[in-house]
């Protein structure tokens, strides 16, 4: 998501174009920039053209969030068997994508993540990414709700949806101490626990969890 630093004013400059130049500018400074007026002028645009996209740093910061979202969703959906996936296929298709993406830009997410050692202030920047994350679970569980011809079955999408958000949040922090080749440990993280909390959902949790949990327990005692 890197770009080439402006030399010259521009005119309609984009969202993704802000992001980008934020992005490469963090990477190059190891450190966030503290006044728009001064980031926007070394950059080659205005104030204005900033407060077009993003009223301020955090909101930038929330975006590039968003944005990784949004680029997943795209991704995912390239794939002509997408809709023919099963819920289950759906969610780590997303997570296997988004995952990937936070890899590429692994630099700039773990500066993000690590720049404050206030945690709310951290769960603040993910905030709308947690809104776009629990929506889409959402929408799986009501579909699955529909397949469910038994009323006790059904299980709550709050309740669902939330549950995807914490085990969004579990695994990023494995994915940030990951330090096996290509992370391929965070892959075995999200198959198991994907298919861990999908068989929750089916009433039949036991040999998943458990699964699930010797893997992490191996993992913490490695």
């Amino acid at each position: 998501m890197a770009t080439k630093k402006k030399t010259s004013a521009t005119k309609n400059v984009t969202r993704q174009q802000l992001i980008d130049t934020y992005m490469q500018y963090v990477l190059e400074h190891e450190k966030a920039p503290v006044s728009i007026y001064k980031f926007s002028k070394e950059n080659g645009f205005t104030e204005q053209d900033f407060y077009k996209h993003f009223g301020s740093f955090e909101g930038l910061k929330s975006g590039i969030w968003t944005t990784f979202y949004q680029m997943t969703t795209d991704l995912s959906q390239k794939n002509k068997e997408y809709e023919s996936f099963s819920n289950q296929e759906k969610m780590l298709t997303f997570f296997y994508t988004f995952f990937e993406l936070l890899t590429a830009n692994r630099s700039y997410v773990l500066f993000s993540l690590n720049e404050d050692k206030d945690k709310l202030k951290m769960m603040q920047q993910l905030s709308p990414l947690r809104k776009k994350i629990k929506a889409f679970a959402g929408e799986l569980i009501e579909e699955k709700n529909d397949e469910q011809q038994l009323k006790f079955l059904k299980q709550p999408a709050v309740i669902f949806s939330e549950g995807a958000w914490l085990q969004f949040v579990f695994i990023l922090k494995f994915w940030m101490d990951d330090n096996s080749p290509s992370f391929e440990k965070t892959d075995v993280v999200i198959e198991k626990s994907v298919r861990a909390i999908f068989d929750v959902f089916a009433t039949t949790p036991l040999e998943s969890v458990i699964d699930f949990g010797k893997f992490l327990w191996k993992e913490k005692m490695a």
